[in-house]
């Protein structure tokens, strides 16, 4: 390794040690004051590094507390260990695992996602950028494609709307979480109910003797029977 490479390699390996401690301040101030809208000054001087170093890394206060939302979710390893029967208990194994996140860590997630719903920014997207939603968007539309290939999903059924009517609901349940209108205990199994009515109209008479299953299980949940 010439000289030049080792000191790129310096520079990189010390950018993403500032990017680390950057993103850990923000976390922990999040925690500690129940809100995202943190001042850069707050997050560097908590991080230890200069007022310039957050807007150099992020460029803005709004990227810095998307990469919180991002760098706690370990989603995508603890999604590629994750083996199902079939391709619809794989979809509801990532549902639980993602709702996990929520359950586990309710006060600090539902100020994250408080922020992610906030659209009064100059885009409107809130945290919710175009790039985030098409990259989460692709991996239900893969789940329910897998689905469809198992013979599990009627392949009439268009996966890009399913995607989105499945991702509709979702949003308005987290939505009904984040103001109190759902409660930690039963997010998981509210948005896991929807989801199988949801899917059991796009099923093959396989798919919906599955989804049958599953629904009848919410429901004793969410009953107490």
């Amino acid at each position: 390794m010439t000289e030049a490479a080792a000191d790129t390699g310096r520079r990189e390996q010390a950018k993403g040690e500032r990017r680390s401690r950057i993103v850990r301040a923000a976390r922990d101030l999040i925690r500690e004051t129940g809100d995202t809208d943190l001042s850069m000054r707050m997050i560097a001087k908590r991080a230890g590094v200069s007022l310039t170093t957050p807007y150099n890394l992020f460029g803005s206060k709004r990227a810095v507390v998307l990469a919180v939302f991002e760098d706690e979710r370990d989603f995508v390893v603890r999604f590629s260990r994750l083996r199902a029967a079939n391709a619809l208990d794989r979809i509801f194994d990532a549902h639980d695992l993602a709702m996990r996140y929520f359950i586990e860590d309710p006060d600090f997630y539902r100020t994250l996602w408080k922020a992610l719903l906030n659209t009064q920014g100059q885009d409107s997207t809130g945290l919710a950028t175009p790039e985030r939603l098409e990259r989460n968007r692709a991996a239900w539309r893969a789940l329910l494609e897998a689905a469809q290939d198992e013979g599990l999903l009627d392949r009439a059924i268009s996966s890009d709307l399913l995607e989105r009517s499945l991702s509709s609901f979702a949003n308005g349940t987290m939505l009904a979480w984040a103001m109190g209108a759902v409660s930690t205990a039963t997010l998981g199994t509210n948005t896991a109910l929807g989801y199988a009515l949801a899917l059991r109209g796009a099923a093959t008479p396989a798919g919906s003797a599955i989804l049958q299953a599953r629904i009848l299980r919410c429901q004793d949940h969410l009953t107490g029977s």
